[in-house]
This record gives structure tokens, C-alpha cells and sequence, in this order.
């Protein structure tokens, strides 16, 4: 545990704490900000994070700027007068700000509000373990509080949010559970659906209401609206929306027969993917919300949030509510390291040796980043594949793994099937043209610039961008996340996808040979950019070569690359350059390949002769770049 200002970094648990409270942050740029503060006051060459990070992996550096933009909006971090992580241009970062041991004694009053701020009540424990959820204590401990306040007769809209995957529905069903089975307050639940939103107005709440009338009391539900809300009746008995009755009902007498209904009981409507609501539930929402009288009235929605289009509305009645502290939103964050080790051991019930668990946990973490949905996917993918498989063949046996990890910088290692499926979903709402777009970047790392869009697909530089920002105003996974300026002077936009998976999915679904010419056009760009410098970028220009099969073309890039590393006398990168273009020489076929071995063989002799010679011969010289 490591404490700087008023931030905890507690490695154990994969987590970043500020004032005792866990802050939202995923894997990588954790991962990032844990090398800087285990290195602080020191210069790191942007080579030596990487390399730190991302050992035999090649990352373009618009990654590593990403994470360091999302780093200090964190911290609240201002990279002109930084406070924890300052920029040395084209050399690296370094993490300024005083880095104290989180141990015992004098730490011990932070500890206990970290503790306190993450620990919650046993009643709310033992609901999220009967729900079969883990890392979720503390959201549903707040929402037994809000649910407190319920009950006292202060009016509550609750709103949980969320990616897809990370939890939503488990969470508000372990909480409705909890209050049905106590018999607390009645629960009227409806369902936001995508494309019934637009052509039946009030499909949500109509399901509610026949929720309530067929539920347990559903004879007190109908008399209230009989008497009050008769309009409403109908779709209450028949849940199918409001044919035939539209134009008699209106939203305040449904609000009177509502809180009516809590005269006796708390009430809880509870609404699900409400960021696919139509207009009517929203404004009946803001009406419930925005009543004097007292009432036990909670209004429980979950959304995915959404950038525009789709769920803009909810966007207004949110930021509406909250400024005017009307409502709460709850978000939730992906799970820490600790929790998807729970949930796997629940998964498996506990059946896999503990010497394994560790590396299992530590893969699937890396892999899903902390999304339940995804945590479960690739757990059930490593069983198809048969890495995990039951001892003897039983089917009740204890689990043991059987063969390494799928490796997770190969974008063939393939993903999911119910994970493609669900963004293969996402991706076929788009144009063709839209889908193009992103394939093309999908070429790259999960960041990418508008100018290899350009190269991948010949477009226009400037359509290009101006497509790739309309997307990232349009899709919930891409960002925009900065510039970058060109050898030439000229600035290109550049994007990050929200997880890698979305960039696997996307560049496996192109056609290998169609893909194939994309690699090559990137890769040429890459070369048109540094004229007279290609080596600087040989090795980059060798990945898109390598991808394409254009094993001649990525072997000379490779020397390329070795050459000018030679030069800087970083011989270990010279060394492993070369021996990696000696495994591609291995692809060419006839005489031609053979030269081509012998030639590099050579290289790769002097080169090891070279770092094998003693230092006071050669000087003073780092093996990295």
C-alpha cells in the first residue's frame, strides 16, 4: 500500500483509493500509475514503461498518452503545473508528488475509513452472497440506505449505471429480493425495450402496473387504480401498453394513485434499460420526482450510458435531477482483482487446487478488465477449450488446468462466443460504412489515429477524422483521446476503443485478404511519414508487414529497425530486432530466403558479439531503447 496526498494505492487489491473511497480506474491505466509511483522522482523513458508493461508486445504510443490523459483527470492532475505526473516532451514522465508506505500506526485512521467506506452491514452481506454476486457490498449497502430514507416518506429515484455486463440487473435483483421476501414493500418491475421505446409510449409502465395488479397485492393495486387512475387500469390488468386509452389518461393521476398506494406499503417501480425508455416514462419519472407531498415512493432505474441518440433524454432528466438533488446514481465500476477471484471460486464452487486459482484470476482479470458478464464468458471459453477441465472426467470433480493461457496479445486468440455475439450485436446497428471505419482501426492497438483510417480504407484525411469523431460521439466504447502531430507538421485525432474485445471482434470479422491490404496501406503510410527515417518506425511498419504475409517486406524493417538501434548502441534491442526477423525469414520460400538468412544471421552475430564485448571497450550503453 503506497499513499500519496490524499490518494491509496492498494496493489493487492488492484485499486486506487481517494480519501477512503475506491475511484473508478481500469487495469492498464492502473497498471501504469503503479510503475510511476513505485519508481517516483525518476525520469522513465517512455521505452522503459512500455517495455515494463507490455514486454514483447508492441504498443503505439497513443496508448500510453491515453492513459496519462485519464490518469490526471483522476487525479485531478494538471499537466502544465502537475502535482503528481510531469512530462518530459520526448523523453518520458516522471512521478513528482511525495510517496510515503500506506503500513500501520500513523495510517491507521485512513485504513479504517478506507475499511468503513468498502465494509458493510451483515444483513446486506448475506444478500449479495444468497444473489450469487460479488464486489457489490457497497452498492447495495446504499441502496438499503436510500431505501431507509423510503420509508421515513422522503420521495427517493434511484439510478444505477453501468456498461453492459457489469452488473446492473444482479444487483437490483438481489435488492428487490431482499425487500420482497421481508414483505417491506411492493415491487412493480417493467422493461425498457430497444425499438418498442419509439412506437408505444408508456411500454415500461405498463408492464409495472400488471407487475403490481398480478402480484401478491394485486387486489389493493387494481382497486387504487380503479378509483383514481381508471385509465390506467387497463394497462395495468393487460400489460399491453395504451391502445385504445391514451388520450384519457394523464400522468397525474397516475402519480395520485401511486402514492396512494404507499399509504400502507413502500412502493419501488423498478425500470430497466432506461436509456431505451420513450418520452411518457421519462416525464412520468421526472413527475414522481419532482412531488411535494411525502410519499414511499422509490423509483429504481438502470441505464447504460449513451452519448447521443438513444438514452440523450435520459442524459437531460439525469443531470436535471441531480442538480437539484432530486435523485442518486449509483456507478457501477468494474470489479476489483480480489472479486473476480470470488467469483470464479464460485463459479468452479470452490473445486480448483489453490496454487492455480491465482494464475486463473490473474489471466480472466487482465482478459475481461473487471466485467462480470465477461469474467464468466471467457471462464466458460477456457473450459470449451478444455484449459480447465474436471479431474478424471467427472463431472463433479475438482477442476485443474491443462495447457497455458490463450495469449492475450494475439488478437487471433480468439474471444468468446456469447462476447462476439453481444458486440457483433453492436456493431451490425451500424452503416457499412460506419463498420468500415472501424475495422480499419481495429488494425491497430486499441488506440488508433485518423490518419491510418485514412491509409486503410484510401480516404480523405480530413473524412476520415471527421467519420471517426462522428462515431466517437455516437458509440458508448469509443473515445477520443487526443492529437498527435505528424513528421510533416499536420495534426491527426486519435481514438481508443473501451476494451480490447471490441477491437478483437472488429478485426476478426474482416476477410483475411481484404485485411491483408489494409496492413500493407498502414504500414506504406507509415513509411510516406518518416521519408529518410523509416528505420525510427521499422517497427511498427514490420507488425502491419508481418500481419499482411508480406514476409520480405517486414524482415527489412526489422534490419531497419535494428540498424538505427545498433546506432544508438542499445544492442539488446538490436539483438532481439534481428532475431525476430531471422523467425520471418523462416516464411520465405527458394534461394532468395536463404540469402536472406545468412545476411541476417550475420547481423545478428555481430550484434551479440558486440554486447558480449567488455564494457570499458564499448562504453557505457543501455540494452533498451
Amino acid at each position: 500500500m503506497k499513499q500519496f496526498e490524499r490518494f491509496r494505492l492498494d496493489t493487492a487489491n488492484q485499486c486506487l483509493l481517494r480519501d477512503g473511497v475506491a475511484v473508478a480506474l481500469a487495469p492498464r491505466p492502473f497498471a501504469v500509475l503503479r510503475y510511476l509511483v513505485e519508481n517516483p522522482d525518476r525520469l522513465i523513458p517512455h521505452d522503459e514503461l512500455m517495455d515494463a508493461l507490455w514486454p514483447e508486445t508492441y504498443v503505439q504510443p497513443q496508448v500510453l498518452r491515453t492513459y496519462m490523459l485519464e490518469l490526471r483527470k483522476v487525479l485531478g492532475d494538471d499537466a502544465g503545473q502537475p502535482r503528481f505526473i510531469q512530462t518530459l516532451p520526448k523523453r518520458g514522465y516522471r512521478f513528482v508528488a511525495a510517496v510515503v508506505e500506506g503500513g500501520e500506526g500513523k495510517q491507521q485512521g485512513t485504513v479504517k475509513a478506507a475499511a468503513k467506506a468498502v465494509v458493510t452491514t451483515a444483513a446486506a452481506s448475506v444478500a449479495v452472497r444468497d444473489a450469487g454476486i460479488v464486489g457489490r457490498d457497497g452498492e447495495l449497502q446504499e441502496l438499503r440506505a436510500q431505501f431507509e430514507l423510503l420509508e421515513r416518506g422522503e420521495r427517493r429515484v434511484v439510478f444505477v449505471a453501468g456498461e453492459a455486463g457489469i452488473g446492473k440487473t444482479a444487483l437490483v435483483d438481489a435488492f428487490c429480493r431482499e425487500i420482497e421476501e421481508r414483505e417491506e414493500a411492493r415491487v412493480g418491475r417493467g422493461q425498457c425495450v430497444q425499438g418498442v421505446g419509439g412506437t408505444e409510449e408508456y411500454y415500461p409502465v405498463a408492464e409495472a402496473l400488471s407487475r403490481l395488479c398480478a402480484g401478491r397485492d394485486g387486489e389493493t393495486a387494481c382497486r387504487t387504480l380503479w378509483k383514481m387512475a381508471p385509465a390506467w387500469l387497463a394497462a395495468g390488468r393487460e400489460g399491453d401498453g395504451v391502445r385504445g386509452a391514451a388520450r384519457e389518461r394523464t400522468v397525474g393521476e397516475l402519480c395520485g394513485a401511486l402514492e396512494e398506494l404507499t399509504a400502507d406499503k413502500p412502493l419501488v417501480l423498478l425500470f430497466e434499460d432506461l436509456d431505451w425508455a420513450d418520452e411518457g416514462t421519462l416525464n412520468l419519472i421526472s413527475a414522481l420526482a419532482r412531488r411535494r407531498a411525502p410519499a414511499r415512493l422509490m423509483v429504481l432505474a438502470t441505464f447504460r450510458p449513451r452519448k447521443h441518440g438513444a438514452g440523450h433524454s435520459l442524459k437531460v432528466l439525469k443531470q436535471d435531477l441531480l442538480m437539484r438533488r432530486l435523485c442518486k446514481e449509483i456507478a457501477l465500476l468494474p470489479l476489483a482483482r480480489g472479486a473476480v477471484s470470488e467469483l470464479l471460486g464460485r463459479e468452479l464452487h470452490g473445486k480448483l487446487a489453490l496454487v492455480a486459482m491465482p494464475a486463473l484470476a490473474g489471466f480472466v482479470y487482465q482478459r475481461s478488465e473487471g466485467n462480470p458478464l465477461f469474467v464468466i464468458a471467457i471462464l466458460e471459453h477456457l473450459i470449451a477449450q478444455r484449459v480447465l477441465v474436471r479431474r478424471n472426467g467427472s463431472g463433479t470433480g475438482d477442476w485443474e488446468l491443462c495447457g497455458p493461457f490463450p495469449d492475450c496479445t494475439e488478437v487471433e486468440g480468439g474471444v468468446p462466443e456469447s462476447l462476439a455475439q453481444m458486440i457483433e450485436a453492436e456493431v451490425e446497428r451500424l452503416s457499412p460504412e460506419e463498420q468500415k471505419i472501424l475495422e480499419a482501426g481495429s488494425l491497430l492497438t486499441v488506440a488508433f489515429p485518423a490518419w491510418a483510417v485514412s491509409a486503410a480504407l484510401e480516404m480523405d484525411a480530413g473524412e476520415a477524422e471527421e467519420a471517426c469523431d462522428a462515431l466517437a460521439r455516437k458509440l458508448y466504447f469509443l473515445e477520443r483521446a487526443g492529437q498527435d502531430e505528424l513528421p510533416d507538421g499536420t495534426r491527426s485525432a486519435f481514438y481508443v476503443f473501451a476494451h480490447g474485445l471490441f477491437r478483437e471482434v472488429l478485426y476478426q470479422r474482416q476477410a483475411a485478404t481484404r485485411r491483408a491490404k489494409r496492413q500493407v496501406r498502414i504500414a506504406e503510410r507509415l513509411g510516406q511519414l518518416f521519408a529518410g527515417r523509416e528505420a525510427c518506425v521499422g517497427r511498427e511498419m514490420a507488425m502491419h508487414f508481418e500481419a499482411a504475409g508480406e514476409w520480405g517486406r517486414a524482415v527489412n524493417a526489422l534490419r531497419g529497425a535494428a540498424g538505427r538501434a545498433a546506432e544508438r548502441r542499445a544492442c539488446g534491442d538490436a539483438v532481439e530486432l534481428l532475431e525476430r526477423a531471422l523467425r520471418l525469414v523462416g516464411y520465405m520460400a527458394g534461394s532468395e530466403g536463404e540469402a536472406v538468412k545468412r545476411s541476417v544471421e550475420t547481423e545478428l552475430e555481430a550484434e551479440r558479439n558486440r554486447l558480449l564485448e567488455p564494457a570499458e571497450l564499448t562504453g557505457n550503453f543501455s540494452t533498451k531503447a
